[in-house]
């Protein structure tokens, strides 16, 4: 079994960054604080809380533990439903508003790839903070919400991909559309299931899924641990040719070595890249600007 990932020259993917031929697929790991003696930032006043911790959350205001005791509380999915079920939709909602709005800001991390050459975002956070940094960086981002259930047409982006103007493609919802968000057991059921809608109804933009077949995917802020994210990437790929899509990597620095011999040994899906997001990046905005990250 392989345990250990490869080394891939970040160099190589700075070169289809600064063409602006990559797509940055972005996850909640990008707001984890930086490890200990990191040069930068990133206060926990200003960041969203990461699944687990608002998943206790929930399970201490819904006291989920007292009806589920064999059950964990960090199963955001079952905690969110039970919550749901105890409450209402609106009031789950309205915790997630609370968790990712109120005061939180962009980190460094996620400022820097807002200045990047991404044309084409995919991210599975509700927050809004990428597109914060974006207009800071003087971009105006065109921006798709998933659609729960499917009674109109998928926005996609109007003409050609433009850097200046990104493409972000919120595939589990946005935290200012209450009925976009996907959190729940049930919620995944309902994406699952929408995947299979033929176009223009597919969830996921057209735009996205053809050059998903052209351009390198770069994995940030997420562990393929995830159940739900390697659903989506397989599903992405379904009945498509491995000779027909380019390479993937993955910003793990602790990938699992199950998933990794898997996914990478055997499937040659990822090439994962075992470094934390507060070491990638800086390093890739190096690469790519010859300047030091700002803090």
């Amino acid at each position: 079994m392989t345990t250990q990932a490869d080394e891939v020259p970040i160099e190589l993917i700075a070169e289809h960054v600064k063409k602006g031929q990559c797509i940055l697929f972005l996850g909640a790991g990008v707001h984890y604080p930086p490890p200990q003696g990191s040069p930068y930032e990133y206060p926990e006043a200003h960041r969203p809380p990461l699944g687990r911790a608002f998943s206790e959350s929930l399970a201490a205001k819904c006291n989920f533990a007292a009806r589920f005791p064999k059950e964990s509380t960090g199963s955001l999915q079952r905690v969110a439903l039970y919550y749901e079920s105890k409450f209402d939709r609106n009031a789950l909602v309205g915790e997630v508003r609370e968790a990712v709005l109120r005061g939180k800001r962009p980190s460094p991390v996620v400022s820097a790839l807002a200045r990047l050459n991404f044309p084409l975002v995919i991210t599975t956070n509700y927050d809004q903070l990428f597109e914060a940094a974006l207009r800071d960086a003087n971009k105006t981002p065109v921006v798709s919400v998933y659609d729960k259930d499917g009674h109109a047409p998928t926005q996609d982006y109007p003409g050609n991909l433009d850097a200046q103007e990104p493409f972000v493609v919120k595939i589990h919802g946005d935290v200012q559309a209450p009925e976009s968000i996907v959190i729940t057991d049930e919620d995944y059921i309902q994406f699952v299931l929408r995947m299979s809608d033929k176009e223009p109804f597919n969830p996921v933009p057209l735009t996205f899924r053809y050059q998903f077949t052209r351009w390198p995917t770069l994995f940030v802020g997420y562990s393929l641990m995830d159940y739900n994210l390697r659903l989506l990437f397989k599903t992405l790929r379904w009945k498509i040719d491995a000779a027909k899509v380019p390479a993937t990597y993955s910003v793990d620095l602790y990938p699992d070595p199950l998933i990794l011999d898997v996914w990478h040994n055997r499937q040659r899906y990822v090439k994962f890249i075992a470094q934390d997001v507060w070491t990638f990046v800086p390093q890739l905005y190096r690469a790519i600007t010859g300047e030091e990250m700002p803090k």
